[in-house]
């Protein structure tokens, strides 16, 4: 399969409620929250793309752009931006959205490189 072809498959798509007890004092998803789930869903896509071993080396600037607030849907999409050797990148965005309107917007985004390991945690080419 071509690198296109699995950049569009490995495209991947979560949704999660933002409850309170994921909310700071100010009634918005914490920011670690925010991040967790970007890396989460980087690495599905990772490995969705490699299909090998994949482990986090760095998160580039993320751009916490609109307040997340309790009672809303977010939807974390996640792409391969660019396959090197032995390492990628995925960038993630989040999407806010009213539960009882159309109202969506872009909220959060960052970019992600992972590194492929074999069994002895040794980077291996990916593709």
């Amino acid at each position: 399969m071509n690198r296109e072809k699995r950049i569009e498959i490995s495209k991947t798509t979560i949704f999660k409620a933002v409850f309170p007890n994921t909310t700071n004092h100010y009634d918005t998803l914490f920011g670690g929250t925010a991040m967790l789930l970007m890396d989460e869903t980087a690495f599905v896509t990772a490995t969705r793309f490699s299909r090998q071993r994949m482990v986090t080396v760095s998160s580039d600037k993320i751009d916490f752009k609109k307040p997340i607030p309790a009672g809303t849907i977010i939807e974390l999409v996640g792409y391969v931006t660019y396959v090197g050797n032995t390492s990628l990148k995925v960038r993630v965005d989040i999407f806010v959205e009213e539960m009882y309107s159309e109202f969506r917007e872009k909220a959060v985004s960052g970019e992600f490189t992972f590194v492929a390991i074999d069994e002895n945690k040794i980077p291996i080419k990916i593709l």
